[in-house]
């Protein structure tokens, strides 16, 4: 079954570590990645562009109306995702609970809907 792993976190706290400190969680996302690729359950992920660059887009009465930022202010934010293939939810928290932002912010795991067709 396919789980989306959503990385959440503050960018206040992110901003704040040092060059280092940046290295060292870039190790460990890297070798996060490729434990889950060596394991087969890897589809596919990437890290997110900081909230300033979002653009909320709403249909009302026929007319697409755009915001600049993101949805909802919120203490953490959506940093970046995972696609893993895992056999169960509990496969999908173990490498959830891996990755290198669930030791600063939230990971949250929510299993794919497949849509009829597709």
């Amino acid at each position: 079954m396919q789980y989306l792993l959503m990385i959440y976190g503050s960018e206040t706290d992110g901003a704040n570590l040092s060059p280092q400190e940046m290295q060292s969680m870039y190790g460990k996302y890297m070798a996060v990645t490729q434990e889950m690729k060596d394991r087969k359950v890897y589809i596919g992920g990437n890290p997110l562009q900081p909230t300033a660059t979002a653009t909320s887009v709403r249909v009302r009465d026929g007319q697409t109306l755009t915001t600049d930022g993101p949805f909802a202010e919120t203490k953490e934010q959506l940093a970046g995702y995972y696609l893993v293939d895992c056999k169960n939810l509990d496969e999908a928290i173990e490498y959830a609970a891996k990755i290198p932002g669930a030791a600063l912010g939230t990971i949250e795991v929510r299993p794919i809907r497949v849509m009829p067709g597709a």
